[in-house]
């Protein structure tokens, strides 16, 4: 009776499944094109063992940087301010190795140590003060900036340059190979990995991880369900915090220096990642694999279009276009469901 009533129903039903699934799997579909395409126009140029190198190892900062914001918005968080505080523990990690010649494990643990203790007054402002968590990290991006530029004299921390407000000469001048080696092929990859994988089993495989997805769905339920919103929302913000880190030493060791504002220009891609990965497969939830799908998509566009000879200024325009289908792919069935 239904179908008599409703002729095109079935088309009609059929054709929205069609929709969603094009949507579900669009960052695989447009992964498989952009190698399609770029082996066609470069053939063995992109397809080479040392190019796929080359995207791993450009996708990997991304995608650490990505993994911090998806455990943020996992528990219905955003925040701006991630890589202005990666920049600080990018200053902390070159600048206990050269200027004070500790060792390099230490150097590390100083710099995660650094970034949690920075990363209590974005908890403090978003716990206590109840500043909406975009607000407060985009006033936080300010403090972040000025506080790392302050420590290290508004310059940058690379061999050969003297402490900045005292004049003396650094305990070391040179990096090591090790220092080196962190933001280098193939433990940049590694770490990248391990990152990921960490990320994907505590959020998928722990009660930790689910009561913070629970959050993230609808913290009102979630509440009236005996989660306790604040701590689970602060342990989420520390594993942030810890990712950014990491993030911030990858770049200062890839870069052998920590400039100013170093991190600043994964913002945009990272969240791009993040936005990618939430329409994988239908996840509608940030999560750790779908990000790192989202991180090789902007990589692979990047580094195809440059071996394309494309100019490096449309670049940000391409990361601009594939955030904003990220989003179109994450939101357009909301209004239907």
């Amino acid at each position: 009776m239904q179908a008599s009533l409703y002729p095109n129903l079935p088309g009609l039903q059929k054709r929205k499944q069609t929709f969603r699934f094009l949507l579900d799997w669009a960052a695989i579909i447009t992964l498989g094109l952009c190698f399609v395409i770029f082996t066609v126009i470069k053939g063995n140029s992109f397809l080479s063992v040392d190019n796929m190198i080359n995207i791993l190892r450009a996708m990997s900062i991304t995608t650490v940087f990505g993994i911090a914001a998806t455990v943020t918005m996992a528990a219905d968080g955003f925040d701006m301010s991630a890589c202005t505080l990666a920049s600080c523990a990018a200053y902390v990690f070159v600048s206990m190795y050269l200027w004070y010649g500790l060792a390099l494990w230490l150097c590390v643990v100083l710099s995660i140590l650094v970034t949690l203790v920075m990363y209590q007054l974005t908890m403090f402002l978003i716990l206590v003060c109840k500043v909406p968590d975009m607000l407060a990290t985009c006033a936080l991006m300010f403090v972040h900036q000025g506080l790392g530029q302050w420590y290290i004299g508004g310059g940058a921390v690379s061999t050969g340059m003297r402490l900045p407000r005292t004049g003396a000469l650094p305990a070391r001048t040179t990096l090591s190979d090790s220092f080196s080696a962190i933001g280098r092929a193939p433990w940049i990859i590694v770490i990248m990995l391990l990152c990921v994988l960490a990320a994907y089993v505590f959020l998928e495989y722990t009660k930790h991880g689910r009561f913070i997805y629970a959050m993230g769905g609808n913290r009102q339920a979630a509440k009236l369900s005996g989660i306790n919103i604040k701590a689970y929302r602060y342990m989420a913000g520390m594993i942030t915090g810890v990712f950014i880190a990491i993030g911030g030493i990858l770049v200062a060791s890839r870069g052998s220096s920590a400039q100013v504002m170093c991190c600043d220009n994964y913002l945009m891609q990272s969240l791009a990642a993040v936005f990618v990965g939430r329409s994988v497969g239908g996840a509608e939830k940030p999560n750790a694999l779908g990000t790192l799908v989202g991180a090789m998509l902007v990589s692979t566009l990047e580094n195809g279009l440059t071996i394309c000879a494309v100019s490096y200024y449309v670049l940000p325009a391409v990361k601009g276009t594939v955030l904003a289908l990220a989003l179109i792919a994450a939101y357009a069935g909301k209004k239907e469901e």
